[in-house]
């Protein structure tokens, strides 16, 4: 038996390793590979190698075992991370609470943003709020994968840009989050290399999107447009991108974008697509340009899309409006100027929807709390990965540097402190040297020499190109090892970074950074009558290169100009700055590394390339990090902080805040290994589970104490209530005894006494009572409620065998009844101004499933001899929503019904959100409702027709009466499943909204009526009974009709030169 001192080396730890080379390291990471553990600890550090495959270890038993403080006796794994910084940030692990950071760090493909995912799930499911926003926050990560992700050579979904999570939680409660979103790759909009493809949103889009949808949006086969290379996936391919867009439109419904904020964003980017199939042509009367024959009809394309005017959109491209001295002058374009400009709206045209989704998502799930409350924090970082390709230009730079700075990031924490910690204390230890990279971050970032002030330099002069720029790169880094200048013709040059020497082509480099926007592109955006597009040109620049929205002002003309001159941030700029504060972020908090690997560069499961992986391991320099947590000291508390936290061993109180203290409460315990230095104690790493574990078994004795302490309480109070209640008992059988007593003295004084004799009254027979008393219609009694039938939040042990109360609500006084009136009023209130349409079917009547607003008691009254399966939903009493009770095996469950601010319903702890609430059901009718994933099967009904339980709502009806001789409509059976109530209950259902449904009949036949002429589709989403359509949808189809005719009279002409060709070689032998 191993004692709380003693430590038992864990599965799995590199750190424990008797052999430490490279040899021993590899193999065994390439045994546990094989054996499919792809997690292995280095002390704290956890190495992760990506297995290409799915994997069983990720299910909710998994997870609940991770779910306690310690767990040293686990094999490796991701959610022991996510338990490690979530308890630490408790305060669980020494030092009070503290706000955490987890660093995951690794080359592109090595699997960051899976491991990104993992660590969420695994954190949502420790905080346990039951509450909408866990499920929110976990929608996240799918909705930036779609608009940030892309495939390239290295990854098929690799992350075009950084971003940087942040939850707040309140004690061991999430209550929001804040999202940091760092250098997308714009370009990649415009261009993608051989064998890379655009951003996911655009293919989920075509795979996605109905052909009515299509229509809409003005799209057209995706083979015709240059931004994705005309080139689509396989059949298999398509269905899963079908089912991502699918997954992309339920986490923009879960997090709460509006539906016509949805439709605006999805018009913008199908007009970045048709704008880039607009093409110019030289013109010949004064050698400007014009947009090819071919193409008008994507110009007209494109600006119904954006919501402007064709014309004003052509001037944008073709020329540049400028003022001076109070004339405008206009500069028309080259034909690769206008080319530029074309793409220079299309990449800031996407850059900024991409940014106004994260400002949108940061709004949505801001924590609601009081200012003055202090949270606590815990932030994941996800950044793009080092990247070496065959062309790496202006992103492969930044993207390179970012990982410099993690690295050196790294490197400060595992070896610069800690040996500064035993140099400063004068503890004996032998220096271990590592890669520092410090001298990499000076060439890259250092003022005023380094490559991104030298960058930003050149970029201020019109004059200059990026010849100018690789020339002054040469003169200011030579001699410095790592710059390598560009050889022979090649416009580039080389750095030798901390994993491996990159050869970067400096074509680009300057226009990139200059990030210039087109002049008049923000006026004409900004009136454009497409809010979301207005929005995001309305709205600011800040120094990280963040979207800042505010209230949207008119531009006057000639305000471009000044903006643009104003505008002195530079993409390189901007870049450092958000950079830079990222880093003061995760200084502030208390680090947990995660260091991704990747086993091959092909992608395959089950597949270890030595090679690949020991050069990982190398420029990681994880061998010198198994030396450090194998030899060194991770955990250095200060005297006073160590005897604060753990001053509660001594079991004693007024523990001193010294030294002698500490070595008191050590000594104390059985741990070893340790070492007392001049102000600070030094620990290994696995110390802190050993010291928790003591501080755990004091407190379970605290617990017995207290235990034992209330019960001898309790005990008390009830022998000396006991004896009250006796004493009184004997008290009024002492008065009932005086009192018997008194009346028998009274009856015999009274029969001493003579009396004359008393005539007897004559007696009658007894008469039938005209209206004898209806003992069965007075209700009975309702028992109490116990609490011992309530085992979760929303279970009900049913017994058909104990009597239940009938239907009927219990009348409330004073205080408590009028808030619960006023509670019930306001209820009410919403669903007839928000919910009596949608939920009304097409014949006016309600749904057999809907109930009015009813008790739990009266829900579960209603099911308790019902099949199981069985189900109703009903109005909330105390809030504005709904709640489903269902018939479960020998209990009742109530599930919350949600309903967002965007419309949408959701189940409290379901992960999709529904257009409707029949919707809702419907699905739920074959996907059970989690966690117990129970299946919808029969709607409940009404219990008789002469009481409905929804009678309440007759207040709803909103015109006056319609003539008496109108027949009043039946209700149909309910779509969603098979009824059991009466047709009379049909009928007294749809009498109920009678009124509203003349009224709401009126309106549809005239409708119809208008609609019949023109088909409109049926798959497009709602918005109550309103549809979502871009703003000039009209204008977007007759230009899709203007393409497809030029298409096809193309196509005829090609056609008709081919027989012509063909008939004239026929003549010619002849």
């Amino acid at each position: 038996m191993v004692s709380l001192g003693e430590r038992r080396p864990p599965p799995g730890d590199l750190a424990s390793l008797s052999e430490l080379d490279e040899a021993s390291l590899l193999g065994g990471l390439r045994e546990r590979f094989l054996r499919q553990q792809v997690y292995t600890d280095i002390g704290d550090i956890l190495v992760a190698m990506n297995p290409f495959q799915p994997l069983p270890l990720y299910g909710r038993e998994v997870s609940e075992r991770y779910r306690h403080p310690q767990t040293d006796t686990l094999p490796p794994h991701i959610f022991a991370v996510a338990s490690r910084a979530y308890h630490a940030m408790l305060g669980y692990r020494g030092g009070g609470p503290q706000s955490q950071c987890i660093v995951i760090s690794g080359e592109s493909g090595a699997g960051k943003t899976e491991s990104t995912k993992l660590l969420l799930q695994h954190i949502m499911n420790l905080c346990k709020g039951n509450s909408q926003l866990e499920q929110q926050i976990l929608q996240v990560n799918p909705l930036l994968e779609a608009f940030g992700n892309a495939q390239t050579v290295m990854n098929d979904n690799s992350s075009r840009f950084g971003k940087y999570i942040q939850l707040r939680f309140q004690k061991n409660t999430v209550r929001g989050a804040k999202l940091s979103e760092y250098l997308l790759e714009k370009s990649r909009v415009v261009q993608q290399d051989t064998g890379e493809r655009n951003f996911h949103i655009f293919y989920y889009m075509f795979a996605g999107l109905s052909s009515e949808e299509k229509e809409i949006y003005g799209l057209l086969d995706p083979s015709l447009y240059r931004y994705i290379s005309g080139r689509f996936g396989t059949q298999d391919v398509a269905q899963r991108w079908k089912q991502k867009y699918q997954e992309v439109c339920n986490a923009l419904d879960m997090v709460g974008f509006q539906e016509q904020e949805q439709v605006d964003m999805q018009a913008i980017l199908a007009g970045v697509l048709s704008l880039g199939n607009v093409t110019f042509e030289p013109e010949e009367r004064n050698g400007s340009v014009k947009v090819s024959e071919a193409s008008q009809g994507w110009l007209k394309a494109a600006a119904g899309q954006f919501g402007v005017q064709e014309d004003e959109l052509l001037k944008c491209l073709i020329c540049t409006m400028s003022v001076t001295r109070g004339e405008q002058i206009q500069r028309f374009h080259t034909q690769q100027q206008a080319e530029d400009a074309r793409d220079s709206i299309a990449k800031v045209a996407y850059g900024r929807v991409f940014g106004w989704i994260v400002c949108k998502i940061n709004e949505l799930l801001a924590e609601n709390v009081d200012p003055e409350v202090e949270l606590s924090e815990i932030g994941i970082l996800d950044i793009f990965g080092f990247e070496n390709f065959a062309v790496n230009r202006f992103e492969q730079l930044c993207i390179n540097l970012a990982n410099e700075q993690l690295q050196h990031f790294f490197n400060h924490h595992i070896f610069q402190m800690e040996q500064a910690a035993y140099k400063e204390e004068e503890l004996p230890w032998e220096t271990i040297t590592f890669n520092n990279n410090e001298p990499i971050l000076n060439l890259l970032l250092a003022k005023p020499l380094g490559l991104l002030s030298l960058l930003d330099e050149q970029s201020a002069f019109p004059q200059a190109t990026d010849k100018t720029f690789v020339d002054k790169l040469s003169s200011s880094f030579k001699g410095n090892s790592h710059f390598q200048p560009g050889r022979g013709r090649v416009l580039g040059f080389s750095i030798i970074h901390y994993a491996g020497k990159v050869q970067y082509a400096a074509g680009g480099f300057l226009e990139k950074n200059r990030d210039t926007l087109p002049a008049n592109v923000r006026g004409l955006f900004i009136n454009s009558i497409t809010p979301l597009l207005s929005l995001l040109f309305t709205a600011t620049i800040s120094r990280t290169g963040t979207l800042m929205p505010h209230v949207k002002a008119k531009v006057i003309p000639g305000a471009d100009d000044k903006f643009n001159s104003t505008r002195k941030q530079s993409a390189g700029a901007q870049f450092r700055h958000s950079l830079m504060m990222l880093m003061e972020r995760m200084y502030s908090a208390n680090p947990h590394f995660v260091r991704c690997i990747k086993p091959n560069s092909q992608k395959e499961p089950g597949v270890v390339d030595s090679h690949v992986v020991l050069l990982q391991l190398r420029y990681n320099g994880l061998l010198e990090t198994i030396r450090i947590r194998r030899d060194g000291f991770s955990w250095r508390p200060s005297f006073e902080e160590f005897a604060e936290r753990y001053g509660i061993l001594l079991v004693k109180p007024g523990v001193s805040l010294t030294k002698e203290s500490c070595l008191e409460i050590l000594q104390s315990t059985e741990l070893t290994g340790w070492i007392c230095g001049k102000s600070r104690l030094f620990f290994k790493y696995w110390h802190q589970e050993q010291l928790a574990k003591y501080v755990e078994r004091l407190e379970r004795a605290a617990v017995v104490i207290q235990k034992v302490f209330r019960g001898f309480r309790c005990k008390k109070s009830y022998l000396k209530l006991v004896a009250e209640l006796r004493a009184q008992a004997q008290r009024l059988q002492e008065e009932a005894e005086r009192e018997r007593s008194r009346q028998l003295a009274m009856e015999a004084e009274a029969q001493k006494r003579i009396s004359l004799p008393v005539p007897m009254p004559r007696k009658r027979r007894p008469q039938p009572c005209p209206h004898p008393p209806d003992k069965s219609s007075q209700p009975p009694v309702p028992r109490p409620r116990s609490k011992l039938t309530e085992s979760t939040p929303f279970d009900n042990f049913l017994d058909p065998s104990v009597p239940r109360p009938v239907l009927g609500r219990e009348e409330q006084t004073g205080e408590e009844g009028k808030m619960r009136k006023c509670k019930r009023g306001a209820t009410l209130r919403w669903f007839k101004e928000t919910q009596a349409k949608k939920v009304m079917q097409d014949d006016g009547a309600f749904p057999s499933w809907l109930h009015g607003m009813i008790s739990r008691r009266e829900a579960e009254n209603l099911l308790i001899d019902k099949p199981l399966g069985c189900f109703l939903v009903r109005i909330s009493q105390s809030r504005p929503g709904y709640t489903l009770t269902y018939r479960g095996e020998g209990r009742c469950r109530h599930y919350m019904i949600e309903v967002q601010p965007n419309a949408r319903y959701v189940i409290l702890g379901e992960d999709r959100a529904h257009a409707s609430l029949t919707e809702l059901v419907r699905y739920h009718q074959t996907v059970g409702i989690q966690p117990f994933m129970e299946i919808l099967t029969v709607p409940c009904g009404q219990k008789s027709s002469e009481s409905l339980d929804y009678k309440d709502l007759e207040c709803l009806r909103l015109g006056p009466p319609e003539a008496e001789g109108e027949a009043h409509p039946e209700e149909q059976p309910c779509p969603s499943g098979p009824s059991t109530s009466q047709p009379a209950l049909q009928s007294g259902a749809a009498a109920v909204l009678t009124h509203m449904w003349f009224r709401r009949n009126k309106n549809s036949q005239k409708k119809q009526s208008q609609d019949k002429s023109r088909t409109k589709p049926s798959s497009v989403k709602k918005i109550g009974s309103q549809r979502a359509f871009p703003r000039l949808h009209s204008s977007i189809r007759l230009a899709m009709q203007e393409i497809q005719q030029f298409s096809s009279t193309a196509l005829n002409t090609s056609v008709q030169n081919g027989c012509q060709v063909l008939s004239i070689e026929h003549v010619e032998p002849k």
